[in-house]
């Protein structure tokens, strides 16, 4: 039997983001996913080695980073302001992605599923956080980048992404922003 399951991580170039909104240049689940990995990397070593805080291990969250969304090659990316409209969309939207995780990981040899459920199921509670933040912060990113290329179309997203990493009250988090977040909104001469 063929394995189709890393063939379809390939496709991940394929599933375009932001698709509500106007963009200067689009980015796909497999760029983005590459960016939440090393900001999930990078916030949990901040965790760990300039905070002294107990936490996950710095290379496990970069690999769930790296599958958090997998389950959009079989779903495609639905717009957040749909996928949070309200509570009832929320929960059936989180049992479609959870359907099209254990879909990917029958695709998988049976020998590597139990290696791969954590990452595609998201069920580290420790890791979860930490990818979370990642993900918002790299929404962040994709804003500010957006607003450096005059395109005002996200300032309502860059605003909405900012409130939702202040409530996660992460101090890794608010490290990261205070010390690492105004190089993204410079050019190349003056990084």
């Amino acid at each position: 039997m063929a394995n189709e399951f890393y063939a379809l991580m390939g496709r991940m170039r394929y599933i375009t983001r932001w698709g509500l909104m106007r963009n200067t240049f689009s980015e796909n689940i497999q760029e983005h996913s590459h960016q939440v990995a090393v900001l999930a990397h990078a916030l949990a070593l901040i965790r760990r080695d300039i905070l002294k805080l107990e936490g996950p291990d710095p290379d496990r969250c970069a690999v769930a980073a790296l599958y958090h969304d997998a389950s959009e090659i079989l779903t495609g990316d639905l717009p957040t302001p749909i996928k949070y409209y309200n509570p009832a969309i929320k929960d059936a939207y989180k049992q479609v992605e959870r359907i099209a995780g254990e879909r990917l990981l029958d695709l998988l040899p049976a020998a590597l599923r139990d290696s791969y459920a954590q990452l595609l199921l998201e069920e580290d509670e420790a890791v979860r956080p930490i990818v979370k933040a990642a993900d918002k912060l790299s929404a962040y990113i994709k804003c500010i980048e957006e607003q450096k290329a005059g395109n005002t179309e996200f300032d309502s997203a860059a605003r909405q992404s900012m409130e939702a990493m202040k409530a996660m009250a992460l101090p890794e988090l608010d490290w990261f922003c205070e010390h690492c977040l105004v190089p993204f909104s410079l050019n190349l001469d003056q990084l």
